[in-house]
């Protein structure tokens, strides 16, 4: 027998697994994939595995109930072998947007690490090495939150975007989805990526997030007349452009001078700002005022490249062996579902009321410690060592967060 909380958990995820089989999202091509599942009491991974059908897999997660189900982005001529005899067949094309990887300030506020060495404690992001004694083990406690995920959305948006302008991939080869934590997953199936190495994959990934542009070969020049790329243009040049504007409507001047330029011409940029802005129906700024140079545009055009660029877990995608969440199963730290998000829908997608699937019952917890949260149209928290009786949903949140215990 496992603890009350993680029986609770079990049989709420059983309940799930038994009710919502045909709500399973199988693969493309199930009988080539590997199979892995996070064991809910062991909490270790049980990989290698292989289902001819969906209905084997539904029925097999009906007996375990993990916490966690996975499949490969790879095809395989045998999957339950170990790796370097599976007879890797190719991979589709994966990109996982985690908040984890975006700063927002909210962190600061909601996330905290403990030392698995020490014991100290801290919040925001977890440190490279421990502040206290150098160890680099940490118990991290993230919380997806809606600022969080609202940042991983747009840069999902931005992701989606790049793929169907710049790379001519159809919406409809584009699959999407909420990853049921704190992130998004766009998946790319075409037969012509399948095969793409691990460096081939790699130069998918430097021309997403921005790495290696070279301004001289995108356009902006210091010729006898400063000249850039224009709204318009195709691929980065154009991204660049329309990165650059944005950043020059929204900059505030300690923004200027945070990228790096002297006071003397952000105050010039400050000044002319209105001149700036509306050069770009005529070509772009770049040689409207005569005290901005080459060197100046360039530390504006980084920021530019910034806000066009997607952050993404560049690890991710060059994996090609990449085992990824499957689609309508429970991740095991919220109880929320992985589930598609049409491409037309994103903006309105919500994930707190979307991929919530425990509608029904209520559980009372004692919360040691929960930020203040949405869960459906109700805000909860935020609470400290509180008794509580809350819907099924919003107890299992915290129970899969560690954050509370089931009351039995």
């Amino acid at each position: 027998m496992g603890s009350p909380s993680s029986d609770f958990i079990k049989e709420k995820f059983a309940e799930y697994y038994r009710t919502h089989s045909s709500a399973i999202r199988s693969p493309s091509s199930p009988e080539k994939r590997e199979f892995g599942f996070f064991l809910l009491k062991e909490r270790i991974m049980l990989r290698h595995k292989a289902f001819r059908n969906v209905d084997d897999l539904t029925s097999f997660l009906e007996k375990v109930v993990p916490s966690d189900v996975y499949y490969s982005s790879a095809y395989y001529e045998d999957p339950e072998r170990e790796m370097e005899k599976k007879g890797w067949l190719g991979a589709d094309l994966i990109f996982d947007i985690d908040a984890d990887h975006i700063p927002t300030p909210c962190t600061k506020t909601h996330d905290r690490w403990i030392c698995a060495n020490c014991g100290i404690i801290g919040r925001g992001l977890t440190p490279q090495n421990c502040p206290g004694c150098g160890e680099r083990k940490f118990d991290e406690r993230t919380w997806p939150c809606e600022k969080c995920l609202e940042s991983a959305k747009t840069e999902t948006i931005k992701l989606m975007d790049i793929l169907i302008r710049d790379f001519g991939f159809l919406p409809e080869e584009i699959r999407v989805s909420f990853s049921g934590h704190r992130g998004y997953h766009v998946q790319v199936e075409r037969e012509e990526i399948r095969t793409l190495n691990q460096m081939a994959r790699k130069e998918i990934v430097d021309y997403v997030v921005g790495i290696g542009l070279e301004m001289g070969f995108h356009g902006l020049r210091d010729a006898t007349i400063l000249t850039g790329p224009i709204l318009d243009d195709s691929g980065w040049r154009g991204r660049i452009a329309r990165g650059t504007y944005e950043f020059l409507l929204k900059a505030t001047p300690e923004e200027l001078k945070r990228a790096g330029l002297k006071k003397k011409r952000v105050d010039t940029i400050i000044k002319y700002k209105k001149e700036l802005l509306d050069s770009w129906k005529k070509g772009g700024p770049w040689g409207t005022v005569k005290d901005l140079g080459v060197d100046s545009w360039r530390k504006i055009v980084e920021h530019g490249t910034k806000i066009q660029s997607a952050r993404i877990d560049t690890v991710v995608t060059t994996d090609i062996h990449r085992l990824i969440r499957l689609g309508n199963t429970l991740h095991g730290k919220t109880a929320l579902i992985k589930i598609e998000v049409p491409a037309k829908e994103i903006e309105d997608f919500d994930p707190f009321t979307d991929a919530v699937v425990f509608n029904k019952g209520k559980a009372e917890v004692i919360v040691s410690d929960a930020p203040k949260f949405r869960l459906g149209d109700e805000v909860y928290g935020p609470y400290k060592e509180e008794k509580v009786e809350l819907p099924t949903a919003v107890a299992l949140l915290l129970l899969c967060k560690k954050a509370a215990k089931v009351i039995r």
